[in-house]
């Protein structure tokens, strides 16, 4: 086989091959024996038929269409191989020459990964916030953790923010009752949300037994979106009383036998809590200075399929239909040319996230062994609710555990660029993030992976699926 690459633009080549018909044997061999299962011919039992009597009864060109289809795909790989070629996306074949008995000849135009110029990582210098515990912070927390073991007590008073109460709803649309909307017995904390729109301002200042009426619009059901009537009656009023914060608390509620002890912990965890926020912020601010100093010329057909899956995914939740997806953009205050053009903005800097960190990931060596593969896996899985068995599976079938592999591989490759980058608090001392980005080499911890990871997750168009074959070729 012969190949040859000629470069169209930074971000696409045209690979010219040919094959001699020698190299077609083993191809025209299958080729035979597909095609004796598919077709009976007296006198031969199934699969028996030779050659010559397919090629009499089926004609030469249909013996010839079988081995192009099968051939083309393979030596488009093999050329790639060859050519160190690096694909994205499936390639545009064209089969230009087929003589027979001596050669087949195609050539396939294809976008491929960008050469890219990388700015030194040492010279990258980023501010973060300073990691500062208040006591007010920490007593929120003590709060919160009281109301956990809080009582609620009944109390004869209008009703006030954060009480509960339990309350009786009915709804209705245009003078008639809405069923679904009607329930009795609910309890419900005044200003948590979840209910519907309008209900907190109509319980504060209500007493048990009275009862209120408001308009709002209806948010599930046959009625969604309809303008209702809803009265909501209140059958009582409660308040929360929380525990005393004392050493019998902290021994009720944690492993501590001291107050001191417990307060102490929750002070620990808040400023390990806000260390992590520094490295995820150490994390997008260093991304974006890397972006910024780094020209990537973009592949057109990555780009394009990497808008159309935004646009399937904005518009799937309407149906599909496109006037009610306009209608929803209205109602937000945004018009259709303005999502396209965020959503253009916003794939351009999807595909040039990918392709950066994947050229890091290239110049640092950069490897994803089978455990962070699996630690990823299990994340993803209890993300999405379901067991890491189940991901994996819906992963395989789907032809994206190479997607899986590539975000790792990525969140790898920009925690490297942390660890070189120089990362000060305000007061210009050096941040150290050690913690959460391990020594240089070593395992980046789960936090900074899975957020780097979240960079890319909307990118559906991953580059790594690239390099598939594609599925046939047309004479």
């Amino acid at each position: 086989m012969k190949s040859t690459v000629e470069r169209l633009s930074p971000t696409r080549v045209k690979l010219n091959v040919e094959v001699p018909f020698d190299e077609l044997k083993p191809n025209f061999d299958r080729a035979y024996r597909k095609l004796a299962q598919q077709v009976r011919i007296p006198g031969f039992r199934p699969g028996k038929a030779p050659a010559r009597i397919l090629e009499a009864r089926l004609g030469r060109a249909v013996v010839l269409d079988e081995v192009v289809n099968e051939a083309v795909p393979a030596k488009y790989s093999e050329a790639v191989q060859a050519e160190d070629v690096r694909p994205l996306g499936r390639p545009e074949i064209d089969v230009t020459e087929i003589k027979d008995g001596e050669q087949l000849a195609f050539t396939a135009e294809v976008d491929v990964r960008p050469s890219i110029e990388l700015p030194d990582a040492s010279a990258i210098s980023v501010e973060v916030d300073d990691v500062e515990v208040t006591d007010d912070e920490v007593t929120e927390q003590l709060d919160g953790l009281r109301a956990r073991f809080g009582t609620l007590t009944g109390v004869e008073r209008p009703a006030a923010k954060d009480d509960f109460v339990v309350v009786d709803l009915s709804a209705s649309v245009d003078g008639k009752p809405v069923e679904e909307a009607a329930t009795t017995g609910l309890s419900y904390q005044i200003g948590s949300g979840g209910l519907i729109e309008g209900i907190d301002e109509a319980l504060t200042g209500l007493s048990e037994g009275e009862s209120k009426s408001f308009t709002t619009k209806l948010v599930a059901g046959e009625h969604a979106d309809s303008e209702a009537e809803v009265t909501v009656a209140v059958t009582a009023v409660k308040e929360r009383e929380l525990p005393d914060a004392d050493d019998e608390f902290a021994q009720l509620a944690s492993e501590f036998d001291t107050l001191d002890e417990l307060t102490a912990d929750l002070r620990d965890r808040i400023g390990k809590a806000k260390r992590m926020q520094q490295a995820a912020q150490a994390r997008d601010k260093t991304l974006e200075a890397l972006l910024e100093g780094t020209e990537v010329p973009l592949p057109e057909s990555v780009l394009e399929a990497e808008l159309e899956v935004r646009r399937h995914d904005a518009v799937h939740p309407f149906d599909h239909d496109e006037e009610k997806f306009a209608q929803w953009l209205s109602e937000q205050g945004r018009t259709r040319e303005e999502f396209d053009e965020e959503s253009r903005k916003d794939a351009e800097r999807s595909v040039k996230t990918q392709l950066v960190l994947d050229a890091i990931a290239d110049a640092e060596e950069v490897g994803v062994t089978d455990m962070e593969l699996t630690q990823q896996i299990v994340s993803q899985a209890q993300r999405f609710g379901i067991s890491p068995e189940e991901f994996l599976q819906r992963t395989q079938q789907a032809g994206q555990l190479g997607a899986v592999y590539a975000d790792v591989r990525r969140g790898k490759a920009l925690a490297t660029v942390v660890r070189q980058a120089t990362v000060t608090d305000p007061s210009g001392g050096e941040v150290d993030l050690t913690e959460f980005l391990g020594e240089a080499d070593a395992d980046e911890a789960d936090e900074v992976t899975e957020e780097a990871t979240d960079q890319a997750e909307s990118d559906q168009t991953e580059t790594e699926e690239a390099e598939q074959r594609p599925a046939a070729a047309k004479a």
